[in-house]
């Protein structure tokens, strides 16, 4: 039985009663679980798995797969305040694209785990802003240390390395604007 921190990436629904759970850990990377009888009306993850909850979860590994038994879920941080307007949650979606783009399945990177959860805290508190997207893509191409050279911008590194970015982003920016 493993334990750590993670925030909820995904959702999908796997049967009537299950689901497959995405999440970016910070002893394991990024993970699946499956959450079974969560889709049920008294199941004991009611209002605990909800996408960018911060939440201790305890998974049973899989020896034939990368799809995990999630045990239990313990919310931490909702990040209620994220649902406040739409932009927010765009922003938040968008830094979750970026993040399953670079990661791999059960690599742990704890500094893209704290990069999400200061990114998801930040628009907890704060609305939607280009500074904070293109701040999160600074700290992000810095981390995976695949800066650019000099007037490349960290979009474009990203682009170059993981040959695209998630299609949301030029509408994302122009939504947080204004234009």
């Amino acid at each position: 039985m493993d334990t750590t921190a993670a925030i909820l990436l995904r959702k999908t629904k796997l049967t009537e009663t299950s689901l497959i759970l995405t999440w970016l850990s910070e002893a394991h990377g990024r993970i699946k679980t499956v959450a079974k009888g969560a889709r049920q009306p008294k199941s004991r993850f009611a209002g605990v798995l909800d996408l960018f909850f911060d939440c201790e979860i305890q998974f049973a590994r899989s020896r034939k797969s990368e799809l995990h038994i999630l045990r239990e879920a313990i919310l931490r941080d909702p990040h209620e305040g994220l649902r406040l307007d739409y932009t927010r949650v765009a922003l938040a979606a968008y830094f979750v694209e970026l993040i399953e783009l670079v990661t791999e399945p059960d690599h742990p990177a704890p500094e893209l785990f704290d990069l999400l959860k200061r990114a998801l805290g930040f628009l907890n508190a704060n609305p939607a802003s280009p500074r904070a997207l293109l701040h999160f893509e600074s700290e992000l191409v810095r981390l995976l240390g695949i800066q650019g050279q000099e007037g490349i911008t960290p979009a474009v590194a990203i682009g170059r390395v993981y040959h695209r970015l998630p299609a949301v982003r030029s509408g994302l920016l122009k939504q947080i604007t204004g234009n």
